[in-house]
């Protein structure tokens, strides 16, 4: 299998893993490993998708700094829109070991789902 039907085939572990809610109160207690995730909003649809290139406490790190509003996610789409991740949204995850596999998978899950928002990297004014 060459690098590109590995990442094909790693999105379709992660779109086939098991859907998660965001907890109503409290901290996430997951994985501590790193790897990429899909958020989904109430209506099932791909508000967000993402992956721990500096969580030092990998998917959980990650995923509680949505929940806690230190992401871009959640400041430039999440609190505009006054949504908050603990009203319906729901995620599912992958570890990955592999930061070139991450960032890989990371831009084909992008890609192929069209994320309602996407990190740019872009500050806002």
């Amino acid at each position: 299998m060459n690098e590109s039907e590995k990442i094909e085939s790693l999105l379709q572990n992660l779109l086939q893993s098991p859907l998660y809610p965001f907890p109503t109160k409290g901290k996430l207690d997951i994985t501590c490993e790193k790897g990429v995730y899909i958020i989904y909003d109430p209506t099932s649809a791909v508000a967000h998708v993402g992956n721990t290139p500096r969580a030092q406490k990998g998917l959980c790190q990650r995923l509680n700094d949505h929940i806690l509003g230190n992401s871009s996610f959640a400041r430039n789409y999440l609190k505009p829109k006054n949504l908050s991740v603990r009203k319906g949204f729901t995620f599912k995850l992958l570890e990955l070991p592999s930061p070139r596999e991450r960032a890989l998978l990371e831009a084909l899950a992008c890609g192929t789902l069209c994320p309602k928002h996407i990190g740019t990297g872009e500050i806002r004014e």
